[in-house]
């Protein structure tokens, strides 16, 4: 009991920390980041302002992480890799904004399952960059699965959301970010997985669910998803 009781206020504390810190960057660093760079922003209003919900985002540069942040009306908990929990720059913000760490080479990924599982049970917002790592030359990488498997796991809708210009303000190799106003955000209407609810999918089929979020968001941006699972005839789950 005492140990439950120790838990319980150490989740509040974070969970106040975490909101503390997202008001903070709504009311100081995201004027900021919308006067600078963000040039327009469309779709808002296809995020549910209440529940669960997985937003699914292209990723060519680490400004994808801030700009959407910067613009996003609740809290979001992004996937992000172990190396952001080792960088003195990084660490503070993944704890304070209560990001997910995933270690890419371990490959029992239980913890990160049940960590998204959790959040997600708690009617959170899980962000994640299906392509899992930032695009050399801005445009699309194959999905990996995971989207898909979250989604039709807990029956959890994903809103696909394509940004643009992000790779021209950072680019994978630049050290900090060029001031130009052409970042743009586009929210796509929410996707639903209802039908694969009572379904035992493989990793194929969740290839083919996490393509089609791609091609979702291929279509927000104006780029060519060329990986798609479907033209390989797949399209049958």
């Amino acid at each position: 009991m005492e140990l439950d009781n120790k838990k319980s206020q150490k989740d509040h504390k974070d969970s106040w920390l975490i909101n503390f810190t997202y008001i903070l960057i709504r009311k100081t660093l995201g004027p900021l980041i919308r006067f600078i760079w963000i040039k327009k922003v469309a779709g808002l209003e296809n995020i549910p302002k209440k529940g669960p919900v997985i937003i699914a985002f292209n990723h060519s540069s680490y400004f994808d992480f801030f700009c959407f942040m910067a613009v996003s009306p609740r809290n979001i908990h992004y996937l992000a890799a172990e190396k952001f929990f080792n960088s003195l720059l990084w660490k503070p913000l993944m704890k304070f904004t209560g990001q997910i760490e995933v270690k890419r080479y371990v490959k029992d990924k239980r913890c990160v399952h049940d960590k998204v599982y959790c959040h997600l049970n708690n009617k959170k917002i899980i962000g994640i960059f299906p392509e899992g790592t930032r695009s050399p030359d801005g445009n699309l990488l194959r999905a990996f699965r995971g989207v898909a498997f979250y989604a039709t796991k807990l029956n959890v809708s994903v809103v696909p959301v394509g940004l643009t210009g992000t790779h021209e303000v950072m680019a994978r190799h630049d050290k900090f970010p060029k001031l130009k106003k052409i970042i743009e955000i586009n929210v796509g209407k929410p996707v639903s997985f209802n039908e694969y609810r009572h379904v035992k999918l493989n990793k194929k089929a969740h290839q083919i669910l996490s393509d089609k979020i791609m091609i979702k968001i291929s279509e927000l941006i104006g780029k060519k998803y060329p990986y798609s699972a479907i033209k390989n005839n797949y399209e049958k789950i």
